[in-house]
């Protein structure tokens, strides 16, 4: 087998080419949600909930507002976890702890109880989302929220690279999209 990943200077590529293919979609989810949550708050002009009732209600009110612009509410919704993200009451749990459930963190849990009623469909609070809110609760600035993900990214493509130089598996991976590519002709349009 070939190792690919064996070189000294491949580290730094391997990380590279791993945060750039993260992208919006899979990195932007934690800062598109804390600056969404900050915003709905901002809105508030300092005048905060003190009941879930009343978190309830500001979370209704932005959901519908969100809906009716055609957007989408960032960190609802997962590809993978349908019913609920694991990370999810895990990450909540944490802040509880902490004392660090604070009002991005607040509100993002209403969200979650109350989306349904203008969605139509149940959604569960994605660990990126809840991160993003958990972020923001700590004060950090939302337009710097992505550059977390990319360090918490960092670590599990170092870990994955530990894994590929110990058991490597990237040929395999090729060799298995290559012998499964099913190739259509990029002018029919018959799909």
């Amino acid at each position: 087998r070939v190792t690919y990943l064996s070189a000294p200077d491949s580290l730094q590529g391997s990380l590279a080419a791993g945060l750039l293919g993260g992208g919006s979609r899979f990195l932007g989810v934690t800062e598109d949600c804390g600056r969404y949550l900050h915003d709905v708050l901002s809105g508030l002009d300092g005048t905060l909930p003190s009941t879930d009732e009343g978190w309830d209600a500001v979370a209704l009110s932005a959901v519908e507002r969100t809906k009716a612009a055609g957007r989408f509410v960032p960190g609802l919704g997962h590809p993978v976890h349908k019913m609920t993200d694991p990370r999810t009451p895990v990450l909540i749990g944490i802040a509880a702890e902490e004392n660090l459930r604070g009002p991005h963190l607040r509100l993002f849990e209403a969200i979650g109880r109350v989306h349904e009623q203008v969605l139509g469909r149940r959604l569960p609070l994605n660990g990126a989302g809840v991160c993003g809110a958990a972020l923001a609760d700590l004060g950090l600035p939302v337009e710097l929220l992505r550059g977390f993900a990319l360090l918490a990214r960092a670590a599990g493509l170092l870990g994955q690279i530990a894994e590929e130089r110990r058991r490597p598996i990237g040929m395999d991976v090729y060799m298995t999209v290559d012998r499964n590519a099913v190739y259509v002709d990029p002018t029919d349009d018959a799909d």
